[in-house]
Order: structure tokens, then C-alpha cells, then sequence
């Protein structure tokens, strides 16, 4: 049995599928780098988040949350499944299982993960229990 490799998806292409989706996200794409803004609300009854998502061709997209400071809500405890407490960036899936490859969109695997994650991470404000799964990844800071 042969295995047909998909092809990545450019982040000209990622961007389009991200306005199209996202209408009142703002986004561009420089030297085969995408950065996307937008604000997301888990719930309706969630505060709302500005995000970041950045994606270099061919490599791991990176999410950030601009505001509100995910540490000022967490006041003062270490937030789980954050690859950086100081950057805010967010902890969405496993890289070495391959949960993610670049030929997958962002709008249909990392946009919804970072609702997820959003809406566990306001479960875990309440509760101090991380009810979200996953394996906590090594901190960079």
C-alpha cells in the first residue's frame, strides 16, 4: 500500500481560509509568514480573547492570547499547558504524535483548539483541575 503525502498548505492559502471563516480577523502574510489577529469567545457566556496565530511555511503554527494577560486571570498560579507562562503561548496539541501537519488547515484543526483550550483554561481558573487532557509540555521560561 502506498501512502500519497499531502501537500502544505501556503500561508497565503491558510490566510484565505482564515478570512474567509473569520471575517473580522486581520491577517498577512510576509515572506511566506502568515500572522492572523482575531478575537474569539469560548462561550457566550466567556470573556473575549484577542489571539495571535503565527505560521511560517512548512513548520509548527504558534498561538499567543494578546489580551486579556492569561497571568493577571490566573492570578499568580502557573497556567497549564502553556509552552511559555511569560509569552502566553498556548499549548494546543502534541507535535511529536503529529497531531498537526502543515498540509491541514488552521481554520479547521488550530482555530478550534484554541477555542477548546480557551473554554478549559476558564474551567481551570474555577476549579484548579485541568480537565483538558493532554500532556504538559516542557516551560521555556
Amino acid at each position: 500500500m502506498r501512502f500519497i503525502r499531502q501537500k502544505s498548505l501556503t500561508p497565503l492559502q491558510q490566510l484565505y481560509g482564515l478570512k474567509k471563516s473569520f471575517p473580522h480577523g486581520k491577517g498577512n502574510v510576509e515572506r511566506n509568514s502568515l500572522r492572523w489577529d482575531c478575537t474569539i469567545q469560548p462561550t457566550a457566556l466567556s470573556r473575549q480573547y484577542n489571539v495571535r496565530i503565527t505560521y511560517k511555511f512548512g513548520s509548527q503554527p504558534s498561538v499567543f492570547v494578546l489580551r486579556p494577560s492569561l497571568n493577571k486571570l490566573a492570578e499568580g498560579r502557573k497556567i497549564p499547558h502553556l509552552y511559555s507562562q511569560k509569552k502566553e503561548k498556548l499549548c494546543l496539541y502534541r507535535p511529536k504524535y503529529g497531531e498537526w501537519a502543515p498540509s491541514q488547515h488552521l481554520v479547521k484543526t488550530i482555530v478550534p483548539w484554541i477555542y477548546l483550550w480557551l473554554f478549559y483554561f476558564e474551567e481551570w481558573l474555577i476549579s484548579n483541575d485541568w480537565k483538558g487532557g493532554g500532556e504538559h509540555p516542557p516551560q521555556k521560561d
